[in-house]
């Protein structure tokens, strides 16, 4: 099993644990309205890099539709969830331009899930924002 495939059934395992108590929280949004509230100002409403922050940003946001097509047809779950959580540095990904979410979730959550849980339910919030992005790849 390579490294990635390993991550991704960390990531299902710890979005399976905390699917119930996550979706009755209320101020989880999942998917799509995650997208919105969190990525749509720069990445625009169908990813393409056009939010109304874009033209006021030295750094273009990515075309998220073509991450796939840039990556030899195969979606980079692991850097995508690099990208967004943030708190790890990727010396390969330059510069830090985007907002580290998964700090802003850890903060967001608290400790409403323990002191183990909580990181859990971060990595499956972002997670779900991972699979929005993916479901946005153009063929």
């Amino acid at each position: 099993m390579s490294a990635m495939n390993r991550f991704a059934a960390l990531m299902l395992a710890s979005a399976a644990m905390f699917a119930a108590p996550l979706s009755q929280a209320q101020d989880f949004k999942p998917s799509a309205d995650e997208y919105r509230a969190s990525c749509q100002v720069c990445h625009g409403p169908g990813g393409q890099g056009d939010g109304p922050m874009a033209r006021l940003l030295i750094v273009r946001p990515a075309d998220l539709t073509t991450l796939s097509k840039r990556n030899d047809g195969k979606f980079p779950l692991l850097r995508v969830f690099q990208m967004i959580d943030g708190r790890a540095v990727v010396g390969a990904h330059g510069e830090r331009t985007m907002p580290v979410w998964g700090q802003r979730y850890s903060t967001e959550l608290g400790d409403r899930y323990g002191p183990y849980g909580a990181e859990a339910a971060v990595r499956a919030r972002i997670l779900e924002l991972v699979y929005y992005v993916q479901s946005l790849q153009k063929e």
